[in-house]
C-alpha cells in the first residue's frame, strides 16, 4: 500500500505544487478583498456540487462496484458498466448545470446573502458562477475515468490530472489579466479550460487499457442500481457537510472584508499535506479493500485499515504541528507578494492554525469511509457526516465570538475530529481484528514526537540564525524548519519503536 500511494502522492504532490503556485498568483493579482470573494463565493458552489457529483460520492460508489465487475465478470461487463453510468451522468449533471445557470442568482442569496449589500459585488458574483457550472460536468465525468484507472491498478496519471486544472487557472490571468476589464473573469476562464485539461489528459490511458466509451442509457441496469443504493446515502451525507460549508461561507461574507479570502487561502494550505498524504492513501485504499471483500478476504480489511491509518497519521499529525507553528512564515513567504499585504498574511495564518489540527480528522476520514464503501456502506459515514455537521454548526456560533472569523475554521476542525471519532470507534462492528489500544498507543507516539520536534526547532531564533528576510533567506527558513523537524520526529519516533519508522525503513530497503 505504502508504494502505491507512493506513486499516488509524488504525483498529487504536484497538482498541489500547482496549486499553490496558483494561489499564489490569485494573491498576486487580485489580493485578499472583493474580488477574491466574489470568485471564492461563486466558484465554491458548482465545486460543492463537484464533491457530490463526481469527486466525493459518485467515485466512492462506483469503484466498488466496477471493481466486483471486473474481478468477477471480466472487462468487457465493467467496461458496460462504466459506458452507463457515464452516459447517465452527461444527462442527470447536464440537467444540474442547466438548473444552476438558471438559478444562479437564488444559490448566490442563500450561500453569500452578505453580498446583497453591494449589488456590484452580488451581480459579479452571480455572472461568475453561471460561468464556472460547466465545470460541474467535465470534472464528473472526469472521476469516473479516474475510478476506471485506479481500478486498473494506473493510479500516477489520475492523480497527475488535477494538475492540468491548475495550470488552466494559472496561465489565464497571466495571459490575458490586462485584455479584461473586469480581470477575475480570467479566474472563471481558467476554471473551464482547466476542467478541460483535467479530463483529456486521462483519455490516452483509458484507451491504453482498451475502453472504448459508448453512449448507452438503462437506468434499471444493476449495476447502476447498486451504485445508486450506494452514492444516495453518499450525497445525504456530503450534502448536509456542504450546506455547512455553504453556512460557512455566509457567516464570513458578514464577517470582516476578506474573511472568505483568508479562510480560503488557509484552506489551501492545509489541503496541501491532506491531499499528498491522505487523499492518496484513500485513493489506493478503496480499490484494495474492494478487492478484498469481491475475493472473499474479508480477514485482510483490519490490516489495510491500520496500515493506512497508521501512514496516514505518520504523515499528517507533524505536517498539523508544523502548519500551527511555523504557519506565518508559510504564509508570508507563498503568499505575501502583490496585492497581498502583511495583514493578509498575518489574518490568513489565524485561520491556519485552527484548521491545522483538523488536518488529523480530515485525512483521517479520507481513509476510513473507503473501507465502509467496500463492505457496501455508505449509511454510516452519512449518519456520522451529519452528526459532524451539526457539530460544526454548532460551533460556529460558539467559537466566533472566540476568535472572529477563524472560530469557522475552528468549528471546521473540530467536526473533522468527531467524524473521525465516529468512523473509527464503529468500525469494529464491520470489521474483526481492529486493535484499537495499538492504534491509540502508535497516535500518541506521534503526536508526541512532533510537539516535541517543533519545540526543539522553535527554541532556535532560526530568523536570527538565517539573518535574511528576503525572498532566499524565508525559502531557507522554510527549508530549515521543515528539515530539522523532520529528522527530530523521525529521530524520536526510532526511540520511541514506532511501528510507522519499521514500515517505512522496510520500504526503503525492499527498493534498495
Amino acid at each position: 500500500m505504502a508504494a502505491s500511494a507512493g506513486t499516488v502522492s509524488g504525483a498529487t504532490a504536484l497538482s498541489r505544487i500547482m496549486g499553490l503556485i496558483r494561489e499564489q498568483v490569485v494573491a498576486y493579482f487580485f489580493g485578499a478583498g472583493m474580488l477574491t470573494d466574489c470568485f471564492v463565493a461563486a466558484f465554491r458552489i458548482p465545486n460543492l456540487l463537484r464533491d457530490l457529483f463526481a469527486e466525493g460520492a459518485l467515485s466512492s460508489a462506483f469503484v466498488p462496484v466496477f471493481k466486483d465487475k471486473l474481478v468477477k465478470s471480466g472487462p468487457k461487463e465493467a467496461f458496460h458498466l462504466a459506458n452507463l453510468t457515464i452516459s447517465c451522468l452527461i444527462i442527470i449533471v447536464g440537467c444540474i448545470v442547466a438548473l444552476g445557470i438558471i438559478f444562479a442568482p437564488a444559490f448566490v442569496y442563500i450561500s453569500a446573502k452578505g453580498f446583497t449589500s453591494d449589488p456590484v459585488k452580488f451581480d459579479l458574483t452571480v455572472t461568475l458562477t453561471r460561468l464556472m457550472f460547466v465545470y460541474l460536468l467535465l470534472v464528473s465525468v472526469s472521476a469516473v475515468i479516474m475510478g476506471i484507472l485506479n481500478s486498473h491498478g494506473k493510479f500516477g496519471i489520475p492523480a497527475l490530472s488535477p494538475a492540468l486544472f491548475n495550470i488552466g487557472m494559472i496561465l489565464t490571468p497571466i495571459l490575458l489579466y490586462q485584455y479584461f476589464s473586469v480581470p477575475i473573469y480570467t479566474l472563471a476562464l481558467g476554471v473551464l479550460i482547466g476542467g478541460i485539461g483535467q479530463l483529456v489528459f486521462q483519455l490516452p490511458t483509458l484507451w491504453q487499457i482498451g475502453y472504448r466509451f459508448r453512449f448507452v442509457v438503462n437506468f434499471a441496469d444493476e449495476g447502476i442500481r447498486r451504485i445508486g443504493r450506494l452514492i444516495s446515502p453518499m450525497i445525504l451525507g456530503l450534502s448536509a457537510s456542504r450546506i455547512n460549508i455553504l453556512i460557512n461561507t455566509l457567516l464570513a461574507s458578514l464577517l470582516i472584508e476578506g474573511a472568505l479570502s483568508y479562510l480560503n487561502f488557509a484552506y489551501r494550505l492545509m489541503h496541501f499535506p491532506l491531499g499528498v498524504f491522505a487523499v492518496a492513501l484513500g485513493t489506493v485504499t478503496l480499490p484494495r479493500a474492494s478487492e478484498e471483500v469481491a475475493r472473499n478476504q474479508s480477514d485482510r480489511l483490519a490490516g489495510t485499515f491500520h496500515e493506512a491509518i497508521g501512514l496516514t497519521m505518520f504523515m499528517v499529525i507533524p505536517s498539523a504541528v508544523y502548519l500551527a507553528g511555523f504557519g506565518e512564515d508559510l504564509v508570508r513567504l507563498i503568499f505575501e507578494r502583490g496585492a497581498f499585504t502583511a495583514e493578509a498574511t498575518e489574518q490568513t495564518a489565524r485561520a491556519l492554525y485552527h484548521y491545522a489540527y483538523g488536518l488529523v480528522g480530515f485525512a483521517g476520514v479520507r481513509v476510513a469511509a473507503p473501507l465502509y464503501y467496500a463492505l457496501g456502506d455508505s449509511k454510516r459515514p452519512m449518519l456520522y457526516s451529519i452528526i459532524a455537521v451539526a457539530t460544526n454548526v454548532a460551533l460556529n456560533f460558539a467559537f466566533i465570538p472566540l476568535f472572529g472569523f477563524a472560530g469557522l475554521a475552528a468549528a471546521t476542525s473540530a467536526a473533522g475530529l468527531v467524524n473521525l471519532l465516529l468512523l473509527v470507534v464503529n468500525l469494529r462492528k464491520k470489521i474483526d481484528g481492529i486493535r484499537y489500544l495499538s492504534l491509540i498507543l502508535h497516535t500518541a507516539k506521534m503526536l508526541l514526537a512532533a510537539l516535541a520536534a517543533y519545540y526543539l526547532v522553535s527554541m532556535v531564533n532560526l530568523p536570527v540564525v538565517i539573518g535574511r528576510t528576503d525572498m532566499p533567506g524565508q525559502i531557507l527558513l522554510i527549508v530549515v524548519q521543515i528539515a530539522a523537524m523532520g529528522l527530530v520526529y523521525i529521530f524520536l519516533l526510532w526511540l520511541l519503536r514506532s511501528e510507522e519508522i519499521r514500515r517505512a525503513l522496510t520500504l526503503l530497503h525492499g527498493k534498495k
